[in-house]
This record gives C-alpha cells, sequence and structure tokens, in this order.
C-alpha cells in the first residue's frame, strides 16, 4: 500500500550529489499553494531522472521504498533516510502577531526621520553624535 509522501505543482528542480543527500527534489507544494518544499533522499539517483520534473509526485511504498511520478514517467528508489521539509514561515507569522512598537520609540524615529529630512536637521544630528 503506497502513502503520498509530497505533491509539487509546476517545475521541479532534481539535484544529484556525490554525497548525502544525494538526491534532492525542490520546488512549490500543491498544498498550500506556493510554499516551498523539499525531499531529500539518502540514495543515488536514477540515471534517466532528469535536472527538471514537473508536477511532481512522491509515494512512500514501505521498506524504505519509494517512487517518484512525474507525467508518464515513474522513478523507483531504495533510500536509507527520506527528509521533508516544507516552508512555514508564512502559517508561522500569521499564527504570532507582531509585537506593538512602543509610542516612545515611534516618536523618537519620527523625530530622527524629521531631522534628516534637512540640511539643519543633519547638522543637529551630526553634532549630537559627537
Amino acid at each position: 500500500m503506497s502513502e503520498t509522501l509530497a505533491i509539487f505543482r509546476a517545475s521541479v528542480r532534481c539535484r544529484h550529489a556525490a554525497y548525502a543527500p544525494q538526491l534532492t527534489l525542490s520546488g512549490n507544494a500543491a498544498q498550500p499553494p506556493g510554499a516551498q518544499m523539499t525531499v531529500a533522499f539518502s540514495t543515488t539517483a536514477p540515471d534517466d531522472c532528469p535536472d527538471t520534473l514537473e508536477e511532481a509526485v512522491v509515494e512512500q511504498l514501505g521498506g524504505g521504498r519509494y517512487r517518484i511520478w512525474s507525467g508518464r514517467h515513474e522513478w523507483p528508489i531504495s533510500a536509507a533516510a527520506v527528509h521533508l521539509h516544507r516552508e512555514v514561515a508564512v502559517e508561522f507569522y500569521r499564527a504570532l502577531p507582531p509585537r506593538a512598537v512602543p509610542w516612545v520609540k515611534r516618536l523618537f524615529w519620527r523625530i530622527v526621520l524629521a531631522l534628516a529630512a534637512s540640511r539643519a536637521g543633519l547638522a543637529v544630528l551630526s553634532a549630537l553624535r559627537r
């Protein structure tokens, strides 16, 4: 029984390396749309695996076996380890709202920027730095 591990949308980059992870797929995830996703396999890449894939799907077959689908092509892979990384920065910062800036700090920067807008203000700022 196979389980879908990753579904990519659009173009997927395939990086072949001589060191672990030896095969890395990276691109945009299907869900959530636009999120970056990387799947790294600790195995040698198949000989006929291209540098880019379209709409790739990675399935876990069990027992350290995986299958990569792209269009009508498939590549079976046996890997000792597989690492899946999803970019979660957007969801993380949506869950944690930014801290409100204290009014003293806002006032300070308004004054500094207003002074920096004129030659006389720049002279005052320069004098304060000494």
